[in-house]
């Protein structure tokens, strides 16, 4: 048990640079005017665009300030709430989790008219235009200065449960939280993403407003300058930490968090997506979101092999569920490829897998069907559990393995699980998110005092029936094989399954491993060890220390590089799993 160890664990990890930053509104605003006035243009549109979530009470009067001209907010060009619900409705739907990826852009929200007539007012009028809002760089594609006010996902998510921010075009601020997670997930970020990725390699200045009432900008060329580094040497996403109705104690300790809250069930630590990115500039942290370096700096990330296969996506998600002092995940499956492309519009699957970082003795998941199973037998104990709030003996169709630390238990798409109580796992899985089908939960409510929504419908499509307890057994449990071993460390596979496309591979070392990206993105956790040292043989970016627990990534542009204890951690042993996509076994 690693629980008792002091914790070093860094919640802040950040790309160091030597820029400039401008902090607070009355700085951001003097270097704004400053550049205005470096143009020596008698007519000057500035156009500032925002992303979804933005507190619009605090960023409107603020820049207003800059007195330009005449200033326009987009909101009015908007069409009418009423219209833009019919128009997305298809796509976010009456379910309370689950919509269909539209592919809609700002030109589908807005008035074509009213666009039409503000931009022939920008091109006729004189001195300082300032375009704000949602689409101000769609309104204004010849803007003389683009600004970005960016927010990362995890920040909109918390601002949603606060009910302090609206979906493009609608007021639904006082909805659940889900249905906002819903509305971005499959509408809104879409259309933000969309217009950012255009704007990325030309805006002249970046906005961070995640703290409110603590703006910091940067000057576009920094922001470039920041991914292009960040793309060309290990790094970490900044870590967020959630509680769950099954959540445990072990991330207290071992993350070093607040110890007050009752739990934490859930650590996103690479999902770039999700995280966000943080630059250092002289001790200050610039944050946004780590998509920007995905959007920005695809190939050099990712590689061309696995850009050419899921484009802009980061595919290979990490992230911590805790147990341990906690309840039962809920049982659970995942979409077939097929099911989850007719019925959600996303081309690959939550394929998974559980790696065990600690355990309590008697740790259990449920893994795979009983031999024997019937399935029309356990749908129907499904619905009748659902229905009349009887308990699902969910042993009596469900294999349970022991789980101990250092476990690895395979999931592809299909497959039921869950992991059990006083476990702490590390979940290896492709990035689609949100497609998890509950089909029991214990009788549990949510953090909301709600039911937690149920999908036997949408599961009893997707399970595959055949996953019984042999081939459970011989095909996703503990899959381990050995690979190559050399002086002072050796190499295991550990799975994952051959329906899955990410492979993972287990190093134990007390030397120096030398590793390869093979032209593809590597994702790792430490799984043993307080330390370790990640450094390039030809020095081309700066030794880069993590520690128990973290995750890391790798970009493919690395190329060769080298593992090797540090610190608390040299002459003794260290672990690491490594995650990639595979192209060939």
């Amino acid at each position: 048990m690693q629980t008792n160890r002091e914790s070093n664990y860094d919640k802040y990890p950040a790309t160091r640079l030597d820029a400039t930053l401008w902090k607070g509104w009355a700085a951001i605003r003097d270097e704004i005017s400053r550049k205005i006035q470096s143009l020596h243009r008698e007519r000057c549109v500035v156009a500032i665009e925002c992303y979804q979530g933005v507190y619009h009470e605090e960023l409107e009067p603020e820049l207003k300030a800059l007195e330009p001209t005449r200033w326009f907010n987009t909101a009015e060009l908007f069409k009418p709430v009423e219209e833009v619900e019919r128009m997305t409705y298809p796509y976010v739907t009456d379910d309370r989790l689950f919509g269909f990826r539209a592919r809609f852009t700002y030109a589908d929200f807005l008035v074509g008219e009213r666009v039409e007539a503000l931009r022939s007012q920008l091109r006729e009028a004189s001195g300082v235009s300032i375009v704000y809002g949602h689409g101000a760089a769609y309104v204004a594609p010849d803007a003389d200065l683009i600004l970005y006010v960016d927010m990362a996902r995890w920040e909109i998510q918390q601002r949603s449960r606060r009910h302090e921010v609206c979906g493009l075009g609608v007021e639904n601020r006082d909805e659940g939280a889900s249905y906002h997670y819903k509305r971005g997930y499959f509408v809104d970020w879409i259309v933000c993403d969309g217009l950012k990725k255009t704007l990325l390699p030309k805006a002249d200045y970046w906005l961070d407003t995640h703290q409110p009432g603590q703006p910091k900008m940067i000057t576009g060329d920094t922001l470039r300058g920041g991914l292009d580094k960040t793309a060309h040497q290990p790094f970490r996403v900044v870590p967020f930490f959630d509680p769950a109705p099954w959540g445990g104690q072990w991330m207290k300790s071992v993350c070093g968090l607040d110890p007050e809250p009752d739990n934490y069930g859930w650590c996103f630590d690479c999902v770039p997506e999700e995280n966000s990115l943080y630059f250092d500039l002289g001790g200050v942290l610039f944050e946004m979101p780590a998509n920007n370096l995905v959007f920005y700096r695809t190939r050099e990330l990712l590689g061309g092999p696995v850009e050419s296969r899921f484009g802009q996506d980061f595919p290979i998600r990490f992230d911590f569920l805790d147990t341990m002092g906690g309840g039962n995940l809920s049982l659970q499956v995942h979409p077939t490829t097929q099911y989850i492309r007719d019925t959600f519009g996303i081309y690959y699957t939550q394929d998974e897998s559980y790696y065990l970082l600690d355990a309590e003795p008697g740790a259990t998941v449920f893994l795979g069907l009983k031999t024997g199973v019937d399935p029309q037998e356990m749908i129907g104990a499904l619905n009748e559990s659902q229905q009349t709030g009887q308990p699902f003996d969910a042993e009596k169709y469900v294999n349970r393995w022991p789980a101990r630390k250092h476990d690895h238990f395979l999931i592809p798409n299909g497959t039921i699980h869950c992991s059990g109580a006083g476990a702490m796992v590390l979940e290896i899985s492709a990035t689609p998110s949100i497609f998890t089908f509950k089909l029991w939960d214990w009788g549990r409510l949510g953090l909301d005092g709600l039911p937690r929504p149920i999908n036997i419908g949408h599961g009893s499509h997707v399970i595959q029936w055949e996953r019984q307890t042999e081939f459970t057994r011989n095909q996703l449990v503990n899959q381990v094989t050995p690979v190559a071993e050399g002086e002072g460390w050796r190499e295991e596979r550990t799975g994952l399954h051959e329906n899955e496309f990410i492979e993972t591979r287990r190093h134990w070392f007390t030397a120096p491993v030398e590793h390869h990206t093979d032209g593809g993105v590597n994702v790792f956790n430490l799984v043993e060890g307080d330390e370790a040292i990640v450094e390039s043989p030809t020095g081309a970016f700066e030794p880069f220390v993590v520690h128990y627990a973290e995750t890391f990534i790798i970009p493919a542009s690395v190329g060769t590089y080298t593992i090797r204890p540090y610190g608390r951690s040299e002459g003794r042993q260290c672990g690491t799993i490594k995650a990639y996509v595979r192209f060939r076994n």
